[in-house]
């Protein structure tokens, strides 16, 4: 199973941008799916995570302006950011987790698996 995202970039403070990851591989099913992110000398933090069934999560500094979507079909994970803030400024990664993964005719649980990781700047 692989993640990878892409959507990244430099933006002005108050603009917008939109990241996407796909899961590939011998994937069944993804149980929750997310973003995280890590500015330098931090530690990583959640930003929002999406169940199956499209419960969504939020951590209290992106709500209001980041909306996180999937695809089940597509294994595809979404994060609309809106009114960007210099502070979200961050290396940002997609996180599958409670992944089911076939191989023939059998059913296996994975790990957590984690993207690549893309760039987001926010200029002031």
């Amino acid at each position: 199973v692989q993640l990878q995202a892409c959507g990244g970039g430099l933006v002005q403070a108050g603009g917008s941008l939109r990241l996407s990851c796909v899961a590939s591989g011998s994937i069944f099913s993804i149980n929750i799916m997310g973003w995280y992110r890590q500015s330098p000398g931090k530690q990583r933090e959640l930003v929002a995570t999406i169940s199956s069934g499209g419960s969504t999560n939020y951590a209290d500094s992106v709500k209001g302006r980041f909306t996180i979507s999937r695809d089940n079909a597509k294994n595809t994970v979404y994060l609309q950011m809106s009114s960007l803030k210099p502070e979200d400024t961050a290396v940002y990664y997609c996180n599958a987790a409670g992944v089911v993964y076939y191989s023939g005719s059998s059913y296996y649980p994975g790990v957590d698996y984690w993207g690549q990781g893309t760039l987001v700047t926010v200029s002031s």
